[in-house]
Formats: C-alpha cells, structure tokens, sequence
C-alpha cells in the first residue's frame, strides 16, 4: 500500500500495554484513513462493547472507554501531495456534545506520525498518574509527565522538544488538564485539534503529550505519474485567486470585510450580522499593523498561517501565530470586541492554555448576553464586567476558562449548558452542543443545511458551502435561497470526508475537486481510484458517522438551528428580513441522503457496503 506506513499502534494506559497492528488494507480501500478508518475502528468498538453490555449511550466522555484516536491518511507527509501537513483526531464521544469527537490539525504532527512508522495512533484507558507518550522509530514507550503537568503548551513543548530533538509534540495545556469540554489538543504551539473537546477526553486520561519522531518515510506506488498528475492539481491551487494569491497575502481572515459585506459576519451573539466596524479586526489590518511574516505548515505551498506581534501596551505579545479568521471573529465580531489588539491576545492565551477559540469566544458571548438580560448573578461574575465590547473582560475570561476560576468554571461548560444553567437556553449558538462558526446562515442558505445536519454538531468544515455561496467556487449560486441547497451540502460533505481521510488541507477544495484528486491519490497507492470512487467513499465515511451518532440518540430532532436564525429576521444589511427554512431543505436532504428521520436506511447503508 503506497502511502501508508502499515502499522497501527495501540497504547493501553491503563495497563501499560503497548501493541502494534497491521492497517488493515481492505479498510483502507473503503474509508482511506483519517476520519474515514477512525470511524470505522469507532464502529467496531462500539460493537464490542455492546457485547459487553456497555451501550454507547452510557459511555462517559471522560472514562476508560472513551478511546482516542491520532490519525492520517495516504496523503499525509508525502511530499508533493497538495498540502499534506494535517492530521485528524476523533473520540468515542465528546465531552462537549456526547456526539462523536472530531477534531482536525495543521502543522507537522501528522508527518511525524508517519515518520515515526505509524499510520494512527490508538489510546485506550485511562492512567493513574501523568504520562507522555513518546514514539520514535517504530517504537513506543510511555513515560512519567509529573514535572509536566499543571504547564502550558509552550513550556510544554520546549521542554520535550529540548529533550528529544528534531521531533513533533502533541500536547494539552491547563484546559485539558482542567477537563474545560472545549479543550484542544495544540501541536507546534499554535496548531489546534480544536473542536469538540478533544483535549479534555487527553487530559481524562492523564495523557500531557504525545511526542513522535523518526526518519521513515510513506512510499509512492508510482513515482513517475505521482509526479506529473500532482503537479497539475498544485499548479491549479497556485493559480486560483484565492489560494494561490488571497490566502497568502492576508491569510484566512481575509474573509472578515467578504463574510461582513454579505450581511453574515455574526455579531454580538448573532444578534445581527453586520459590524459597521469589522474592518478595525480585519485580516488586511492585521497584515498593516501586526503581521510579522507567513507562516506555513508542513510541506503547503498556500502559506495562510500569520506570524504576529503586538508591540506595546496592555496586550502586548511580542510572538504569536494569528489570529485565523475563525479566532478573529469568535474572540472578536461575535463578542463585540474590534481592539485587535486584545482580540490577538486572547487567540494567544487560547493557544497557550489550550482551548477551542470557537467555542471560548462563542461561550463568551453568550455569557455576554445573559449577563446583558441580567440573568447572571452578580456575586458569581466576581467584579468581571462581561459586556459586549469590553475588551479586557474578554482576556480575563479566557484565562479564568482555562484555569476553572471563578466565572470561568461556568464558561468551562460550553455556551450550551451556560445558557441552559441561566435559564436562556435558546442563546445557545450551538447546533448539538458545539457552537457555531463565523457565517450567519440567514444570509448564506446552505451553510445553515450543514451545521444542521453535521454530525459532530455546529461545523463549516464539515460541508463549506460558503465557496460557492460567497467566493463562486467552483460556481457561483444565490447565498439568499433554498432551492438547490441540499445537493450542494451532501456534495461536500461527502468530499470534505474523503480529504480529512486522505488527510491534507480542505483549502486545497477551493482550488480542486474529486476529479483532480483521483489521479495522484492512485498513484501514491498503487489502487485505480476516479472521481466517483472517492465521493461514494466519502458518503461510505458520512453515513457510518451518522450510525454512530445515531446510537447517541441523535437523529431529525438534532438536525436543527437555534431559534433566532430560524424566527428572528435579520435585522440590518444584506440580509435584512431574512430567515431560515430549514425544514425545506432538510427534507430534500434527506431525501437525497437516503435517511428517514435523520437515520441512514438499511437499504443504504447496504448500497454503501457497510456492515452493521
């Protein structure tokens, strides 16, 4: 199998058992790796365990059954691949949803895998005491992390960095550590596997880091046409507008004034989507003012990461990564917040302590607005003046977060079960526990369709139907209607599985398609793969993570919006007037889909060949 490395590595900790197992190829040729084998191997334990009498509906997020999977794909460190620096990482259940656990990272982690001689990474149990897991050459051994525990990411890092050498380190901060249900897993110290609370399910098992490092390397079937079809697909990566010109200039938050001028920049806990002052926390503003250099993750030619500094003053930071469009507008637009200066301060604190910038600034502003309705006590804010735009209060509540102290233990739950503890639940800007991103889908129709019907919750990447709504790739269609919608969401969907399978970058989707894809996918592993196959694997992937959640309880109740982008018309901009119907489309996607109550029928499942 070109590729894959060929080994799969098992880490018990709550035994101390370290075992190595074949990839197992025909499930390779069915869910390539990634996301795809992760939910496979999920599948299969969950089937274990029933036989057990352990139900996936009594699994505790933060038990010993609640197994944690590093993953890459294929593509993942093979040089000349389209991007190839990523990783995937998922658990049996997230402690911020209780649906799947889903998470997904740049940098070099995910090749350091590769390069220490596995394809995945599997951890099972929980630890007594705190441990790191170093995997070098093809060997594995756990050791003591009690002089880590209780430090930050960096110091994190530096310290095992130091001691190893040429290496990648995987970590948690506080957060994890604090068991906060939106903590990340950070690599490289500003690279996050952040959704869904990844880093709280490490930090449940007394795992500080994961540290890889090696000198083998994936192999390609055939070299020669390897070669020449991944020079085309690179080719027409560097001459689309976006990726081979806007991501590199102003990275992704060149997005910030596009996303605000169609009316769909949240605002102030998506009260409205316009900022008539979004160009003060814009990403040509942080190129003007802060930007030190690019940034780029293993092997990338786009080049969107951001090196920055604030010089001086109160949120002075004199090295940081970012802050990404997503940060900008989570710690910023969505909080009221337009000093960029405090917003690239709390990016930076969310780095070092490790936590998910989407969830922290999306439950910051839901706290705001409670606190705006007087719902929150004030003996429990403890002086924190949570208000919309107050810049300092937002720093404040990122490190209290990180730290469970005072309010922060509160904003530690997610935006969900703030809303629902003050009595509010329907300011929750969340789809299944996870809080939305930055696109108000009462302007841009189809990304509503996909953060209703993703199944790790409130999610763009899951089906980023944003490219042809907003940018016109790979074609323009109408941001404001329904009517087409659900084909458009279940297309990416389906082909945004296959890339966190394969696993390299989705901005490479902006450029490129399946068809693009397909030949030097086939090349690096020796199978003849073409357009269709790919998309019939990515739905394959999509519906096995639907049974999955399904088993959770999710299904049509869940595939759902929050109250406000369905009854409140937006109230100014491009949008004005606008909701969303839902259901309209939700029923054609299901249709389409092959579901009935947002559950995979049996017939197509069998179409699909996937086993129950």
């Amino acid at each position: 199998m070109g590729g894959y490395m060929g080994k799969i590595l098992r880490v018990n900790l709550s035994d101390g058992t370290i075992k190595k197992e074949k990839t197992d190829e025909e499930v390779a040729k069915k869910y390539l790796g990634g996301k795809g084998y992760s939910v496979y191997l999920i599948y299969q334990r969950l089937k274990e365990l029933e036989k057990e009498g352990i139900y996936a509906g009594d699994i505790d997020p933060f038990g010993e059954y609640n197994d944690l999977i590093f993953a890459t794909g294929p593509a993942t460190g093979v040089t000349g691949f389209p991007e190839p620096g990523r990783y995937h990482v998922m658990t049996i259940r997230s402690p911020l949803t209780g649906s799947i656990g889903s998470a997904n990272s740049g940098g070099k982690f995910g090749p350091y895998i590769k390069f220490s001689g596995f394809d995945m990474i599997i951890v099972e149990g929980r630890s007594p005491d705190p441990v790191y897991l170093e995997v070098i050459d093809g060997e594995a051994e756990l050791k003591s992390a009690e002089e880590l525990w209780g430090k930050n990411t960096f110091d994190t890092t530096k310290i095992l960095t130091d001691r190893i050498g040429r290496c990648s380190v995987a970590c948690i901060g506080p957060a994890g550590e604090n068991l906060v249900r939106f903590a990340c897993i950070i690599n490289e110290e500003h690279r996050a596997a952040g959704r869904t609370g990844v880093g709280a399910v490490m930090g449940s098992k007394k795992l500080k880091a994961v540290v890889c490092a090696g000198s083998e390397k994936p192999e390609v079937s055939d070299p020669e046409r390897f070669k020449e079809t991944s020079k085309e697909v690179n080719d027409k990566i560097r001459q689309n507008p976006l990726t081979g010109e806007g991501l590199t200039k102003f990275g992704t938050a060149i997005l910030v004034n596009v996303i605000n001028n169609a009316g769909s920049l949240p605002f102030r806990n998506w009260q409205t989507g316009y900022n008539p002052e979004a160009e003060k926390i814009s990403g040509e503003t942080l190129a003007e003012k802060y930007l030190i250099r690019n940034h780029a993750c293993w092997g990338c030619t786009i080049t969107c990461g951001r090196i920055s500094k604030v010089e001086k003053g109160p949120y002075q930071i004199l090295y940081t990564e970012g802050p990404e469009y997503e940060s900008i507008w989570s710690l910023g637009n969505d909080t009221g917040v337009t000093d960029l200066e405090a917003v690239i301060k709390a990016n930076h604190l969310c780095d070092e302590l490790g936590l998910d910038t989407i969830s922290m600034g999306a439950t910051i502003a839901c706290a705001m607005e409670l606190n705006e309705k007087g719902a929150i006590p004030e003996d429990l804010l403890q002086g924190m003046d949570l208000r919309f735009g107050n810049a300092s209060a937002l720093v404040e509540a990122v490190w209290r977060t990180g730290y469970n102290a005072g309010f922060g233990k509160y904003l530690a739950l997610g935006s969900k079960r703030l809303a629902e503890m003050f009595g509010y639940p329907e300011l929750s800007m969340s789809v299944k526990g996870l809080e939305m991103p930055a696109y108000d889908p009462r302007g841009i129709k189809g990304i509503g369709l996909n953060y209703a019907t993703a199944n790790r919750g409130g999610c763009h990447v899951t089906g980023y139907t944003v490219a042809p709504e907003i940018a016109g790739l790979p074609e323009k269609i109408d941001p404001l209607t329904e009517e087409g919608k659900a084909m458009w969401v279940k297309a990416f969907q389906d082909f945004t599985s296959v890339v966190n399978s394969t696993v390299n970058c989705l901005f490479t989707t902006l450029a490129v398609g399946a068809e693009d894809f397909a030949p030097p996918l086939s090349a690096i592993t020796g199978w003849e793969l073409s357009a269709d196959d790919l998309m019939r694997m990515g739905e394959r992937i999509y519906n096995l993570e639907r049974v999955v959640i399904n088993k959770y309880g999710f299904d049509a109740k869940d595939d759902t919006l929050p109250p406000r982008l369905l009854k409140e018309p937006m109230p100014e901009g491009v949008a004005k007037g606008q909701t969303v119907n839902l259901e309209r489309m939700k029923e054609e996607y299901y249709q389409l889909r092959g579901w009935v109550n947002g559950v995979p029928t049996k017939e197509k499942l069998r179409e699909l060949e996937i086993e129950l």
